[in-house]
């Protein structure tokens, strides 16, 4: 497509908390990711990204709320729907070990024609797919 570089990607997702060190804790803790930047910008406001243990896919920025506005969407930033989908390799893997540290399952595992998938929900309660792509061929 003219106009636009070559190769682009989704690098970055804001999702609204409610603090910084919660969520950094729960993320690191819940569900293994690592915490990549921790910078203070002054004025009580931090950047903070984590991402998967294995560095794939985009980062998550939590960004602690500013004002009421923004505090009325932590964990629903989407009305309800899933936002968020954790791609794995081994479902029952990753199932089992975010069970053991508390993750909560709205769910159980279903198997779909894309594949393996359950609903879990943050620690604000935004929902997540934890899912396993079915395998092509």
């Amino acid at each position: 497509m003219s106009g636009f570089a070559e190769k682009r990607c989704i690098a970055t997702v804001a999702l609204v908390v409610e603090n910084y060190d919660e969520a950094i804790a729960w993320y690191v803790e819940r569900l293994g990711f690592v915490l990549t930047d921790d910078v203070d910008l002054g004025g009580g406001k931090r950047w903070v990204t984590v991402t998967p243990a294995n560095g794939q896919g985009a980062r998550l920025l939590l960004a602690e709320a500013s004002g009421e506005t923004q505090a009325s969407r932590i964990g629903d930033q989407t009305g309800g729907r899933v936002f968020l989908f954790l791609e794995t390799d081994d479902f029952a893997r990753d199932h089992q070990a975010m069970l053991g540290r508390g993750v909560e399952f709205r769910e159980a595992p279903r198997f779909e024609v894309y594949g393996t998938v359950a609903v879990f929900a943050d620690l604000y309660g935004n929902l997540w797919d934890l899912i396993e792509p079915k395998r092509q061929g």
